[in-house]
């Protein structure tokens, strides 16, 4: 293994544009994935200097759909409990641990939405690598940081990376880290959001206030599924039925 390991970072190394000496890590995560860093985020990683190479950064495997699946019913029912978008939640999710409810990392985060050990005893989460637990605290963090900054998500993401007292600290903008902008922009992406069209008023549905600056309208609607209960978030006015209004 240790010999297939070597032969893959030399096979890098060559492909690789020449620009600075490079030290790379390899070890393998809760999952037993092989994860290839340029920063040593575990105590029993491999060290191997590749003369010349980019440094590496790694990325989390896209969970499978029968993973994800697992945990569906729980990011949809706390989603709706706090008015958050499952898509949002689940590329947190997917961005955070890979949906591995096992992962812990290097700074002790924890957990499905990685939760700190002091931001989880504040949101009463006793049992971090409880998915349950862990999903209902990062979605209650989440929606916290939504309204600190006013709906807008960019914020709200970089304050969940890095601290409030980051963004805070540069003007209420995105910090200058790369790791909490490549955060932000990774999870936009897994989630694929887009800003709300206009929809005129219908007589027969409910009336809309205009939203304000920053904030994103979604239409919240129930649809019944094997008779069950099956919440849906659409940026899109339905045309029929009841929905609810909810901005972020």
């Amino acid at each position: 293994m240790l010999t297939r390991t070597f032969f893959a970072l030399t096979c890098l190394a060559l492909l690789w544009p020449a620009q600075a000496d490079a030290q790379i890590y390899a070890w393998r995560d809760a999952a037993g994935n092989l994860v290839l860093s340029d920063r040593k985020h575990d105590a029993e990683a491999k060290t191997y200097a590749v003369p010349e190479a980019k440094a590496i950064r790694a990325t989390r495997p896209v969970a499978s759909r029968q993973v994800r699946e697992q945990f569906e019913p729980l990011v949809q029912s706390y989603s709706a409990q706090v008015g958050l978008r499952p898509d949002l939640v689940r590329a947190v999710i997917q961005v955070e641990s890979g949906f591995n409810p096992r992962a812990r990392s290097p700074k002790g985060a924890m957990g499905l939405m990685q939760l700190m050990p002091a931001t989880a005893q504040e949101l009463g989460v006793r049992f971090p690598f409880d998915p349950e637990e862990n999903i209902r605290g990062g979605t209650k963090y989440l929606r916290q940081l939504l309204d600190k900054y006013d709906g807008n998500e960019e914020l709200a993401l970089a304050a969940y990376n890095a601290g409030s007292g980051a963004v805070d600290r540069h003007g209420g903008q995105v910090p200058p880290f790369r790791e909490t902008r490549d955060y932000v922009k990774k999870v936009g992406s897994v989630a694929q959001l887009e800003d709300a069209p206009a929809a005129p008023a219908s007589a027969t549905a409910p009336t809309e206030a205009p939203a304000r600056p920053g904030k994103k309208v979604f239409y919240k609607t129930i649809e019944i599924v094997n008779g069950q209960p099956v919440l849906r978030f659409s940026t899109e006015r339905p045309t029929s039925g009841q929905f609810e209004i909810v901005q972020q």
